[in-house]
């Protein structure tokens, strides 16, 4: 009540922006994961930025990478964004999401740069939600208290065992939706492990596959011919996402629904996949496509070509996010375990998954539990051998 009543009286001095913090962790994973395009992952990288207001008020956003590309997100925010943000008032989230997309645009159109801005726009929603005393699920829509969510496994090289025994972990831990890579040497073994899964949770199981963009048009067609019996709910990233008139050709000749968006980072990506991809689900993720307002920006252009808006990753604040829209679809439970490492770990009760209604985003991390893993994955560096 302090706090809210400090904000009220001294306007909008208090929400000017002083400081910004930004950290970057390594966070190790407990075991090797793999998929068609990206390799190997033996950690994540977890980029924060904390914004300090004139008033002392706090609030942080963030970003991920799947272990590639953080020091270049630190680099921009660094040098680029905490020199242009300080001083700003913070109150203006529309207007500093255009100016900062504008700031770099001409060497920083979407990628690095749209990481970046996310982790800070992620971070004024959070000084939103504490200034009115909203949490995000309110702030974003309100539509609803829970969504849908699935467990999305990287998980291409785990043994046919491996990958059942991972099938009861998502089962047990109550839910019921799945999700496994394919792009194996050969498409008799995706579909062998694909058979060997429908059979294993069931008729009942929302069943999802992803090839991470590693197929051709020719051979995602094929692959989607030969999955059809197994009542996949959608094909993930067939082929590359830029290809946008080749999702279509896979979605008339494959004849499975098709999911993609997380690598999609700007609104006209996202425009020219509505017009020409045919797609049956869009998976923007807040992480990469301009934060929370480039997340909502995507919804509801979901919302009027009457497709699901799904997501990728961050569950911790993708759950705010899918729960606030009324044409939600599935929300990913993604193999990097964000929501570990935060104050409110994921909630799942009945097979959905329950928003945060904590003021602010609903994400507090806990920061001693991230400098330790740092550490740990410094020293696990460390015992490797040199070349």
């Amino acid at each position: 009540m302090n706090t809210l009543r400090a904000f009220k009286n001294d306007g909008v001095n208090v929400s000017i922006i002083e400081q910004i913090d930004i950290k970057k962790y390594n966070v190790p994973l407990s075991r090797v994961l793999v998929d068609a395009k990206h390799g190997i992952h033996t950690h994540f990288e977890l980029i924060t930025a904390t914004i300090t207001c004139r008033n002392g008020e706090k609030g942080t956003g963030y970003t991920y990478t799947g272990g590639k590309g953080g020091s270049a997100i630190v680099a921009m925010l660094k040098d680029n964004f905490v020199p242009f943000l300080i001083g700003k008032n913070s109150t203006e989230i529309q207007s500093l999401y255009e100016e900062m997309f504008w700031h770099v645009h001409y060497v920083g159109r979407g990628g690095i740069s749209a990481f970046a801005i996310s982790a800070i726009d992620i971070a004024l929603w959070d000084l939103k939600g504490k200034r009115e005393g909203k949490s995000l699920v309110e702030m974003a829509g309100g539509a609803n208290s829970c969504c849908k969510a699935y467990c999305g496994g990287i998980d291409l090289n785990y043994t046919l065992e491996e990958l059942l025994e991972s099938m009861d972990g998502y089962l047990s831990a109550g839910f019921n939706g799945v999700k496994i890579k394919i792009g194996q040497p050969s498409l008799k073994s995706d579909i062998e492990r694909i058979a060997a899964v429908r059979q294993y949770v069931g008729a009942d199981i929302a069943f999802m596959v992803d090839a991470n963009y590693s197929m051709s048009v020719e051979g995602a067609i094929q692959a989607a011919q030969a999955m059809r019996e197994f009542d996949i709910l959608w094909f993930e990233e067939p082929t590359d996402p830029d290809n946008f008139e080749g999702y279509a050709q896979i979605a008339e000749l494959g004849g499975v629904p098709l999911a993609m968006g997380e690598n999609l980072h700007m609104e006209a990506e996202f425009a020219r996949a509505f017009l020409y991809s045919n797609l049956s689900f869009i998976q923007p993720d807040a992480s990469n496509c301009g934060g929370i307002t480039g997340w909502l920006k995507v919804a509801e252009m979901a919302k009027a070509q009457g497709i699901p808006v799904c997501s990728h990753g961050m569950q911790e604040l993708h759950v705010s996010l899918l729960s606030s829209q009324s044409h939600s679809g599935w929300m990913e439970v993604h193999s990097f375990p964000i929501d570990q490492y935060t104050m409110r770990p994921l909630v799942v009760q009945e097979q959905m998954a329950i928003a945060p209604r904590e003021m602010g985003t609903g994400v507090t991390f806990d920061f001693e539990k991230l400098v330790d893993a740092h550490k740990r994955h410094a020293r696990a560096e460390n015992k490797q051998p040199t070349h």
